[in-house]
């Protein structure tokens, strides 16, 4: 039987089959013996093969969020497969999100063709200088080509203006623990009840809640019926529904030829979110290091003008990038993430040959 992939505990698979049942399924011991090399050959967001409730198949993957697994530098762990689109929640403080944490995920989802909204949660916590910094962060971003949301998952502010983005597509939220995805997917989907927890104060970082990947369903038409949050934005902003165009952000295209993954047929489009574990830090994957300038959109604009076309941005004379990096065209801390993944290539923290 033919399904999705809509739960993944690390021992058994949630697999949704085409007649809307579903089923807890393991995996075939031989899905290691094919040279998959990750910690989670199967993830959310397959379409795979079931038979005697065990997954036999996985179809081939159009695209997926992928990074270095935290405890086996040599291996990779997918975060979640066949996605539209990734939302990376961030915050400023309560607690902080680097932005070496952010450029690397932005990285590894341009790799992959996935587009992503940068959603700065917790705006109703700041205080003024950090709200001006916040204003920094999303000038930067924006100036890049990324767009970015300011929201409050505990009041609602700017709920409205994320759902247009979500509807009729697959979309992955990840972020740093404590972030608030948990508390943002309730607000989304009243009713799932996922666990919320505090931020310790000792580290102000977030403590593990989610433990294991799920696609939730968002029914928009129930939602308007029940006059959620949903019937509200459409309430609101009639304008917005006159044409889908506008539920479509622009995407810039990168330079570097997306990682090649056969892409299945699309099945019913249907809104998902789906719910991943909190990340504290994201070791990019399967890159090499002529490659990595690419997946920086505007270390790769300036890198057109350096006069050697091997240039690595780091030393070379005429180099365009550290030009425009003295001119403050590139921000430091943008600069600052690449020279720390070309630094990842060379301790060897890269694997080239995952499947």
């Amino acid at each position: 039987m033919s399904g999705l992939v809509i739960k993944n505990t690390g021992s058994w698979y949630t697999v949704l089959f085409d007649d809307g049942t579903t089923a807890d399924c393991k995996i075939k011991g031989n899905f290691r013996l094919r040279g998959i090399r990750s910690t989670n050959p199967v993830a959310v967001g397959d379409h795979v093969e079931v038979a005697d409730g065990f997954i036999t198949e996985i179809k081939d993957r159009k695209n997926y969020i992928i990074r270095k697994s935290p405890n086996l530098s040599k291996q990779s762990h997918i975060i979640a497969a066949n996605v539209d689109q990734a939302v990376l929640v961030v915050t400023v403080n309560y607690p902080q999100t680097s932005t070496t944490f952010i450029d690397r995920f932005l990285a590894s989802a341009e790799a992959y063709r996935v587009p992503v909204i940068l959603l700065f949660n917790k705006t109703d916590l700041l205080d003024a200088d950090e709200r001006h910094y916040q204003e920094l962060m999303i000038n930067l971003y924006e100036t890049v080509g990324y767009q970015c949301l300011q929201v409050s998952a505990q009041t609602g502010e700017g709920i409205d203006r994320l759902l247009p983005l979500l509807e009729g597509k697959v979309t992955v939220f990840s972020g740093n623990s404590g972030v608030g995805k948990s508390t943002l997917l309730n607000t989304l989907v009243p009713g799932i009840n996922l666990r919320t927890a505090e931020i310790s104060d000792a580290h102000n970082t977030g403590m593990h809640t989610t433990t294991f990947s799920e696609m939730i369903p968002l029914n928009l038409d129930s939602d308007r019926r029940r006059g959620g949050a949903v019937a509200r934005w459409r309430e609101e902003t009639p304008e917005i529904q006159s044409s889908k165009a506008n539920l479509v952000p622009p995407y810039p295209r990168t330079s570097v030829p997306p990682k090649q993954t056969s892409a299945t047929a699309d099945s019913e489009k249907r809104t998902w979110l789906i719910d991943t574990p909190g990340i504290k830090g994201f070791g990019t994957f399967d890159m090499e290091p002529e490659e990595i300038c690419g997946y920086f959109k505007e270390i790769f604009h300036f890198s057109k003008d350096c006069r050697f076309r091997n240039c690595t941005h780091t030393h070379e004379p005429g180099c365009a990038v550290r030009k425009a990096l003295e001119e403050h065209y590139i921000a430091e801390s943008r600069y600052n993430s690449y020279l720390s993944m070309l630094e990842d290539k060379e301790e060897g923290k890269y694997r080239s040959d995952v499947n």
